[in-house]
């Protein structure tokens, strides 16, 4: 891990110290949003956007004056627990401006106001309305939270809505992998996600229930992998989900997917918002732009 790297787990660490699952829930999402606000850019200046309901749901659509070549359909992280159209604003205004595609943000409900399923519930209502209301391609995305329900949109769209979806992005994903082994173990006490801040997320989430097997909860316990989009998958090395990653790739390839796993070295999780403080997270995000841009013609093989 560089300088930049730790420069920015200190700025992190300002407003959501490392221990802020101790918080009460109001408690995190305060400070969780006063962090997100250190670290907002703007738009670009060919940027604009716009809050709408697609299914009900509310969402943020990011827009160019230029034609639009596709769409990014965009699920935000924060456990499930902590986000929203605000925390990731000028990250999805920049994958809007470097794509040229639109960009649609999803605010999906958040636990523990709205557990599981209903966070999966709204994603997909959301999903289905974005399918209904545009033409072209569509591009799955999302980080860490977000990160899995777009690919439990994924697998869940298989027989529901066929063509639609040309690619999947996910970055630092949280699939369900197996916890007893690889960086689960490695880096248990990453900065920025540990496995403790993990088990109390997904108690939330899960409303205390066992969620074992069912793919739109952890999309790596699904039993059938086949038929998915082309998948990139981008993971830091210093984060315990890491592992999900590779494992994900693997049962991608193993169904006869195409899938690419990428581990981002010396960066944490939640990197994206290191994109102007560290060269390392620059050229992840510059990867993310390349892999939607692949991603919009279905294609994966000349990522970097």
């Amino acid at each position: 891990m560089d300088d930049e790297v730790r420069a920015f787990m200190a700025r992190t660490e300002l407003h959501y110290p490392p221990d802020a699952v101790d918080l009460t829930v109001d408690d995190q999402r305060r400070v969780y949003n006063a962090m997100c606000a250190d670290f907002d850019v703007g738009y670009p200046d060919d940027v604009t956007a716009q809050d709408r309901a697609f299914g009900g749901v509310s969402c943020r659509v990011y827009s160019r004056s230029s034609p639009v070549l596709g769409t990014v359909f965009y699920c935000h992280g924060g456990g499930f627990v902590v986000g929203g159209l605000d925390s990731h604003d000028s990250i999805c205004a920049e994958f809007c401006a470097g794509t040229g595609m639109q960009v649609i943000a999803v605010d999906y409900g958040l636990s523990p106001e709205r557990p599981f399923p209903g966070d999966f519930e709204d994603a997909w209502a959301a999903f289905e309305a974005v399918c209904a209301e545009t033409d072209g391609a569509i591009v799955l995305a999302g980080d860490s939270a977000g990160g899995n329900l777009v690919a439990a949109i994924a697998h869940y769209a298989r027989g529901r809505i066929d063509g639609r979806i040309t690619g999947s992005l996910l970055i630092y994903p949280g699939l369900g992998g197996d916890r007893t082994r690889g960086s689960y173990v490695t880096h248990a006490d990453a900065p920025g996600l540990s496995v403790r801040d993990m088990a109390f997320y997904n108690t939330l989430r899960s409303g205390g229930q066992d969620r074992s097997g069912d793919p739109r909860f952890a999309p790596l316990q699904d039993t059938d992998f086949s038929g998915l989009p082309p998948t990139v998958i981008l993971t830091a090395e210093f984060d315990p989900l890491s592992s999900d990653g590779e494992a994900y790739r693997d049962a991608i390839q193993a169904a006869n997917g195409r899938a690419v796993w990428i581990e981002e070295a010396g960066l944490v999780h939640a990197h994206l918002r290191a994109r102007h403080m560290s060269k390392r997270a620059a050229t992840s995000f510059a990867r993310m732009i390349q892999a939607l841009t692949l991603l919009r013609q279905g294609q994966i093989t000349d990522l970097d």
